[in-house]
């Protein structure tokens, strides 16, 4: 018996180059970045088995809405002082393993960088800034006299990012580049 594993690859185009593309999109929690921000903030509230709930009845289809799961957790942070959100950028959020070094290299070979996140601004600019990534799409959390009010910002797009807004944002991002 043969044992030596192939890969056959059948009527498939030749492997292209990075350079044969335009354009890399990236997700951030748990993706580009190595946690979940909501949970991060929530964990400094005391409230990180709260928001997990929530994050579990979506997940068994108990609430089949991802946007009113999203603002089930987003009101829980209510009170929150702006200042934690910065000490999770400082003290826990870190890059994923590879991904300054994918993103520099795409950026070398010419593909513009789309950052799009169900995750908020407060990180995706941050990170965005930080690997000079081209564009970015994400919810913004409502912030009054310092701390979160537990509500989302409407925005020209709408004002939660969920998974229909990740496509399209990504069509209308490869549009535009033509």
């Amino acid at each position: 018996m043969n044992t030596e594993a192939t890969l056959v690859v059948r009527e498939q185009p030749p492997f292209k180059r990075l350079a044969d593309y335009k354009l890399i999109a990236f997700d951030m929690d748990s993706t580009l970045i190595n946690i979940e921000c909501i949970d991060e903030i929530a964990d400094m509230l005391g409230k990180k088995d709260e928001v997990a709930a929530i994050t579990e009845a979506t997940m068994q289809g108990i609430i089949s809405d991802f946007k009113e799961s999203l603002r089930q957790r987003v009101a829980l942070l209510a009170g929150t002082p702006e200042s934690a959100l910065q000490k999770v950028y400082d003290e826990r959020l870190q890059l994923s393993p590879g991904a300054e070094q994918l993103v520099k290299a795409c950026q070398q070979a010419g593909l513009k960088t789309l950052l799009v996140s169900g995750g908020f601004t407060f990180f995706t600019e941050r990170i965005r800034q930080r690997l000079g990534l081209d564009f970015t799409r994400a919810n913004r959390l409502e912030i009054e006299g310092g701390a979160l009010t537990g509500k989302l910002l409407e925005q020209p797009w709408g004002d939660i990012c969920d998974g229909a807004e990740k496509a399209r944002t990504l069509q209308e991002v490869a549009t535009l580049m033509g």
